[in-house]
């Protein structure tokens, strides 16, 4: 199976090439200031969050490109930061593009899932605000006090018919998010390895996904598990660090509260911890997912 036939060039390209796991951590130093300023400093923590978010959004499309470059080399051989910058220019203006795609993605069906949900929690809101009208003006016409004050104290609240169907159209709008993912999420694979322009790139992505939807699958199962584990990892020395640093954690939160006084020595682990971590994880996402498409594509 190519999801794990790829394990193992995957691993050679990370120890062949540990400048991987620096450049992947450098994306974890990029995200600190996120994760350091104090919540008691709101407009702050606001404004870091919206330049970090423009520095991604210009930035990201490099490196993405640059990483990937740099991967393809490490799997077959070695490869160097030189890598990182030309491949990083060469493909900027359509990994832009495809980033830009993906936002404008995310956005469509984050408008529709927010709509949505006040759609459910308006009509059933007037749906059980008519039940308990119309059961008040039952009670009273007939006089029956005790079924009045059953009936009549329906107040606001959700029809379960009306969730039943938000929660299939939920779901329904999840799973075409995931598909759609799903099926593109080689583009950027495309265009940097193969050179095809952004169109290409993703009809070449969901065109060998289609054509190989269980190894695919094998593939995206590895990733999550991985994600998980690593992630959770991360996650636990990213808090260890926050709280020790006085920032990223409100104060009475339950992080906050379960790891108090940390001593800067056990910050400055967590910290590393955290940049090792995610620069292991970054690595291996770019050798994997380099050497699976290529076992793919036939030019592995």
């Amino acid at each position: 199976m190519a999801a794990l036939q790829s394990l193992r060039p995957a691993v050679g390209g990370i120890v062949r090439n540990p400048i991987l796991v620096v450049v992947a951590a450098l994306f974890a130093v990029a995200q600190l200031p996120n994760l350091l300023v104090p919540p008691s400093m709101p407009v702050l923590s606001l404004a870091v969050s919206i330049g970090m978010f423009g520095v991604f959004v210009l930035g990201l499309p490099f490196a993405q490109g640059g990483f990937l470059g740099m991967a393809d080399e490490a799997v077959s051989g070695r490869t160097r930061l030189g890598t990182f910058l030309s491949v990083g220019k060469e493909h900027y203006v359509s990994l832009l593009l495809g980033y830009l795609v993906l936002l404008a993605l995310n956005f469509a069906f984050g408008f529709l899932a927010f709509f949505g949900a006040m759609a459910v929690v308006l009509g059933g809101a007037y749906t059980a605000a008519g039940s308990g009208a119309a059961g008040n003006a039952m009670s009273t016409s007939t006089g029956a006090s005790a079924g009045g004050a059953a009936t009549g104290t329906g107040g606001f609240g959700a029809d379960p018919t009306v969730l039943a169907a938000a929660a299939l159209v939920g779901l329904g709008l999840l799973l075409v998010y995931l598909l759609v993912t799903f099926f593109i999420q080689f583009y950027a694979h495309a265009v940097v390895l193969d050179g095809t322009d952004l169109v290409a790139g993703f009809r070449r992505s969901a065109g060998l996904v289609r054509r190989n939807l269980l190894s695919s699958l094998g593939y995206t199962i590895v990733l999550f598990v991985g994600g998980i584990v690593f992630g959770g990892i991360a996650a636990l020395s990213s808090a260890i660090a926050a709280v020790a640093f006085g920032g990223g954690m409100a104060d009475g939160s339950p992080a906050a509260e379960l790891l108090p006084a940390l001593s800067p020595a056990v910050a400055v682990v967590g910290l590393v911890v955290y940049l090792v971590v995610v620069g292991v994880m970054g690595a291996f996402y770019g050798t994997y997912s380099v050497a699976f498409y290529r076992s793919l594509s036939g030019s592995a």
